[in-house]
């Protein structure tokens, strides 16, 4: 999925943090699973495609997609990050 994203120019970047431990109610049961945490950088621009994407992609019927804002950042990193996500028009 990280490369496939990164490919997809959806995605500057995507950092997997393995063996993260989920609990959730699925189907009236409490669940525990271990997963992979994707940490993905894009644009609000490119969310929808991004979740779309995901959401064809993904074994899960309810895969985890959701949006945090960056609120502030390293200006050189900000900057690659709009350079990489602006060559998908490129």
């Amino acid at each position: 999925m990280a490369r496939g994203l990164v490919e997809a120019h959806l995605a500057a970047c995507v950092s997997v943090a393995p063996e993260v431990m989920s609990y959730y109610r699925w189907k009236g049961v409490i669940e525990e699973s271990s997963e992979l945490l994707l940490v993905i950088k894009t644009s609000r621009d490119l969310f929808d495609k991004l979740r779309l994407w995901i959401e064809k992609e993904h074994p899960y019927d309810v895969p985890e997609v959701i949006a945090l804002p960056i609120v502030d950042g390293a200006p050189n990193y900000l900057n690659w990050l709009r350079d990489q996500l602006a060559a998908r028009s490129g």
